[in-house]
């Protein structure tokens, strides 16, 4: 009875450091450590070269940019639900000819969703900017099921040509360039005019002559002082 309690005993330990070994080893090869790169896209979310959040230029700055070709061709995709020729019929989507500027749930008859007719406002550059980025962070409980368009740029090339469709408003104005500081302005200022360097010492120059600036008048002024 003892001789088979202890060799009961005996597998039971040794199964146990068994275990305890495959477990170290397992951690040795599986790291938890955040992959370099994500398995699925985290949607409104631009990633770099080195994986860190990139900032999306302004709406205006990619529209100056824009390729209505380009926008025609992705706008292809959105041909299953929408028409966008003057007079066209809405399809499961509105009719968009001349749709930017309009107020949301602008198409008479169309069955919009009670999400999107709630949004305030109307179809600014920006405001279809946010909408293609993910219909569903713009207007939540939309019945729209496109997941949006991640690219930026591609994003302004639709907006650019759904603007060209019958709409045609002005193109909002580029951000300007940052102003370097005054005191730069003023020193190129200096440069460009041909002018010298002003002298910032906070002591005058000697005059040629004095002591200061002649040592062998300085053994003069000494003697005459004697």
């Amino acid at each position: 009875m003892d001789d088979r309690f202890n060799t009961i005993a005996g597998w039971a330990l040794a199964g146990g450091i068994a275990a305890l070994g495959l477990s170290i080893v397992s951690g040795m090869v599986f790291h938890s450590e955040r992959p370099e790169k994500m398995g699925y896209v985290i949607e409104g979310v631009e990633e770099s070269g080195e994986g860190g959040a990139v900032a999306v230029a302004p709406i205006a700055t990619r529209l100056a940019a824009a390729d209505l070709a380009k926008g025609a061709d992705i706008f292809k995709q959105c041909t299953a639900c929408h028409t966008i020729n003057q007079g066209g019929a809405s399809g499961i989507g509105p009719n968009l000819y001349a749709s930017v500027g309009k107020p949301h749930g602008h198409v008479p008859g169309f069955a919009y969703s009670d999400a999107l007719k709630g949004v305030p406002g109307n179809w600014t550059f920006d405001a279809l900017d946010a909408w293609l980025t993910s219909p569903r962070k713009y207007a939540p409980g939309t019945k729209m099921t496109f997941a949006g368009i991640a690219n930026p740029q591609d994003r302004a090339n639709v907006i650019a040509y759904l603007n060209a469709q019958g709409s045609n408003l002005p193109l909002p104005a580029a951000p300007a360039a940052g102003e370097e500081p005054a005191a730069d302005n003023a020193a190129e200022a200096n440069v460009a005019e041909g002018a010298e360097p002003a002298n910032i010492s906070n002591e005058a120059t000697p005059a040629e002559g004095t002591p200061a600036k002649d040592p062998q008048a300085a053994i003069q002024a000494e003697k005459k002082g004697h």
